[in-house]
């Protein structure tokens, strides 16, 4: 999510979030402070892990590109609902917006459908998985087009462990039998948009001046406004809006898109951005447990294998490089 995982990823601010203003009272202990955010972090890795089972729900009775257009709308409005209350403006300069459209579209608009279809003939089990692989992608873009970013071995045997575990996934030995070949390269290629949309916020909208609040709000509004261009030229409108898929549409945009972002911030802002992203490596696990569990999704002894090789290896592709100091 980004890993992102099928999930919102905030475009960053210029700044780091800032620290909180001194208080009078004495500050809670640290075993409880401790216990807050890992009560958010788990919040936020089921959350996000659940994501997949209510996008399965939801292409239940809705077209996927309303599922997206919806999630979209609902996570906007939880973002905007906050902006209101802390009286924080939206990003101002056609220049930021012009950016903000094309961060929109790869980590937002495009992503999000993608899994919608996908889940369409692939389990929600296998998307989970299939968003775990984003940040091996964000390996090879970095390498492909940040010419000062050169892979170490740690990394390149990170990238291959990770390949590995995704022909494990889909059962390579087999002839890849029982997966929607269409399904799986639509999720594989949602989670590469997430990786190229990074890469171009990383390079057009870090040092805007604005805040995370503030650039994600936008960012999701424009992606908004794009699918309520395309979605009624190329999906059916629903004639229906059955109880339990539109709740799973509604918990998609307003829990998994607006609320998830607000936790996922202040995550960041209170133990950083390496603690707040060990999330990502949760979502596949939680979203197999639930796709098996709610859904009845059958479950192969090589896609829990599989996904966790694909763990292993994404997490080698994210730990720092070791560094050799020079000898006196």
């Amino acid at each position: 999510m980004t890993a992102a995982v099928s999930r919102t990823v905030p475009a960053p601010a210029a700044d780091p979030a800032p620290a909180a203003e001194p208080s009078s009272a004495a500050p809670p202990p640290a075993a409880r402070r401790l216990l807050d955010w890992r009560l958010r972090f788990a919040a936020l890795a089921l959350i996000w892990g659940f994501s997949f089972l209510f996008i399965k729900v939801g292409t239940d009775a809705f077209a996927p590109l309303y599922v997206t257009l919806g999630r979209m709308a609902f996570g906007t409005a939880v973002l905007a609902a906050v902006l209101v209350v802390k009286r924080e403006g939206l990003p101002r300069g056609a220049r930021v917006w012009g950016h903000l459209a094309v961060a929109a579209f790869f980590l937002n608009a495009l992503p999000f459908s993608l899994f919608a279809y996908a889940e369409l003939t692939i389990p929600s089990t296998l998307a989970g998985i299939c968003n775990a692989t984003s940040p091996l992608w964000g390996m090879v873009l970095a390498v492909v087009a940040v010419a000062e970013d050169r892979p170490n071995r740690q990394r390149v045997a990170g990238l291959g462990l990770g390949f590995v575990g995704v022909l494990i996934v889909l059962g390579a030995w087999q002839g890849f039998s029982g997966q929607d070949p269409a399904g799986t390269a639509m999720a594989l290629v949602a989670s590469l948009s997430y990786a190229v949309g990074w890469l171009y916020v990383r390079r057009t909208l870090t040092g805007t001046g604005h805040s995370n609040l503030a650039m994600s709000g936008a960012q999701l509004l424009v992606g908004t406004l794009q699918l309520a261009v395309v979605t009624p030229l190329f999906a059916p409108a629903p004639d229906s809006f059955p109880m339990l898929p539109l709740l799973s549409v509604i918990a998609l945009g307003a829990l998994g898109t607006g609320f998830a972002f607000l936790l996922q911030y202040g995550l960041v802002a209170e133990v950083g951005p390496t603690t707040a992203m060990m999330v990502t490596y949760f979502i596949p696990v939680i979203a197999t447990a639930a796709g098996v569990a709610i859904l009845g999704e059958r479950l192969s002894w090589n896609t829990p294998v599989g996904a966790l090789v694909v763990l292993v290896g994404a997490a080698l592709t994210q730990l720092p490089a070791r560094t050799r100091t020079a000898r006196a």
